[in-house]
Formats: C-alpha cells, structure tokens, sequence
C-alpha cells in the first residue's frame, strides 16, 4: 500500500480562505484523525482528495505522484452528508455501487453480504435506506465505501450517530483495514475516539495544520507536571528549585516542572520532586500528568484569536451552488 499525501493546499470561498496550505500525509498502515471546529478545512479538505472540488493551489499525491482519476476509484470516501439513495433497498444499493467500481455482478453481491455481516446490517438488507434508524444508515455508508476493497479509506465523521456497540464495531472495522495496510484518514469530534482509535493526529484550524504527531508527540509539553499522593500541604514544595503547586486537594498535589528541571537527577528534576516528598512523608502515588488530546484541542482552538474565528465561519464548508 502507498502514502496518500496532502500538499500545500489552498482554497478559497469567494472573499473566504477555506486552506491556507494544508499539508500532511497518511501513511500505509495508519489511522489518522482529522480535528478541527466546524468550518476549519476538513471537509474541504477531503473533497479535493477525491476531486469534488479543485483546490487553487498544492497538491495531492497517492505513491508519490499526483493523485488521478484512476487512484481515486481505489478510494473508499464516506461523506458527512448521507450520499445513499434513500428509497432504494440496502443490499440493491450497495451492490450497484460496488458495480460502479468495476466488481462483477457476483463479487458485488458477495461484497455487500459480507459487509452488511460484519456491520450488523444484514438484516435490513431489503429494507429501503429511509427507513433505517441513522445509525444504521451510517453503518450502510460504510459498507458502500468498504464494497470495493479500497485501497484507502478517506471517511467525514464516520461515529456521528452511532451508539457504543456500534462504534466498537466500526472501530474494529478501520483496525482491520488499516492492519492490511491501507491508510485510513478520518475525522470527528468525539476527541476520547480519536485518541484511543488513531495512530497519528492532525489538528487544523482556520485552514492551516497547527499540530500533527502521534498522541504521546502531541501531549509533550514544555513544562512537566507530576501528581504526588502523600504528605499534606505543599510548603515540602519549596525545596525544590524549578517547582510550584498547580492545584492541591486533600493529599494529592499536582506539580509543575519549569523547563530544562526534567533531567532524572539534576536539581529541580522530577527525582527531586519525589525525594522532596518522601522526606515529609509516605507517598502513595507519584506519576507523571499528560494533557488529553481534549486539552490540547481546547489550547490549540481557542490560541485563535477571535476576531480571526468570527471571520472565518465558514458555514460548515458548503461548496457554493
């Protein structure tokens, strides 16, 4: 399997800058979460991967050359927006699509029964997609994009809908495809999801990547902080050069780190930290605090000033008409 490579790209609503060169890639093999508020460029992003939309400027590549038709048709896309026929039977459906790829009439049919088994939609299989609940209907969505075996999977808030067991069941669904090699990209804003699911984060915001890394490259912060559970009050604190209280709640203390005061055994470091609390007292617990990536979303999203926000909402990446 290749890299699907994202490159620089621009795009421009009228007077509105949708991408201001937008760049990351998905590798073989990876699950990538997309992040972002409304209106910040995903959804436009995707749309120029699979050519609804042209970009202005930049790139797209898949196995290092730019992206053609041909690459496209070996893409699974899910958008948003339901893009099924609504009065048409699921298992007629998916089999028309699948055929629309080039399967056979027999590999259609086997593609979609096997995809509605492990989505759990076999059996609403006869029934016209209106009249599913919208959870299934996702389920079916996914289904369509998985029938012709892509080699990448580019999916717009695949989980917006579905309840617990159905999300389980999609997440193993994009471990398998991505343990098969393909990239998968997808977005959403259920960040716990995202970081429990993706090997890689991109957070994008007014249309520029601002972070991309794994979850342990984005949770690195410049200062380091530590909760020790042990000795009451924090004046033991004061011994340590570099150190201060963040919070304090009956016996655990939350301590804050200055840079450069990381280094195992150097003055200020974490081991002084521990030694400072152990000589005023039993400590039960002491272990390092790590931003969630909900953390790191609400830093990086409200950094944006908000005059900048106001300017730039976008209502939600409508493609004019």
């Amino acid at each position: 399997m290749a890299t699907l490579e994202i490159d620089s790209l621009t795009k421009s609503y009228g007077s509105v800058r949708a991408l201001r060169g937008t760049s990351f890639d998905v590798r073989a093999g990876e699950i990538f979460g997309f992040v972002g508020s409304n209106g910040a460029g995903k959804t436009t992003t995707m749309r120029i991967v699979l050519g609804v939309l042209a970009a202005d400027a930049g790139e797209v590549r898949w196995d290092g050359r730019p992206i053609d038709a041909d690459a496209r048709r070996r893409i699974g896309y899910m958008p948003e927006e339901r893009g099924l026929y609504p009065r048409m039977p699921v298992g007629d459906q998916l089999t028309y699509l699948a055929r629309l790829h080039g399967l056979s009439a027999g590999a259609a049919r086997d593609a979609m029964t096997r995809w509605t088994d492990t989505l759990g939609v076999a059996e609403r299989r006869g029934d016209e997609v209106q009249k599913l609940s919208l959870g299934n209907q996702q389920r079916v969505q996914l289904a369509a994009a998985l029938a012709h075996d892509p080699d990448a999977l580019v999916l717009d808030e695949p989980f917006s809908g579905l309840d617990p067991v159905a999300v389980d069941v999609m997440s193993d669904v994009l471990r398998d495809r991505a343990d098969a090699g393909v990239p998968v990209v997808f977005s959403s804003h259920q960040l716990d999801l995202v970081e429990r699911l993706c090997d890689r984060v991109g957070i994008i915001r007014d249309g520029e990547m601002v972070a991309v890394g794994t979850i342990a490259e984005l949770r690195r912060t410049e200062t380091e902080r530590w909760v020790v559970d042990g000795p009451p009050g924090a004046s033991w604190i004061g011994a340590v050069p570099g150190a201060r209280a963040v919070s304090l709640e009956g016996s655990r203390t939350v301590v804050e780190l200055a840079p450069g005061s990381r280094a195992g055994d150097a003055p200020g470091g974490e081991q002084a930290v521990l030694h400072a609390a152990l000589a005023a007292g039993p400590v039960h617990e002491f272990a390092v605090v790590r931003p969630s990536l909900t953390e790191l979303y609400r830093d990086v999203v409200s950094s944006a000033g908000a005059d900048g926000a106001a300017a730039r909402t976008e209502t939600k990446e409508e493609v004019p008409a």
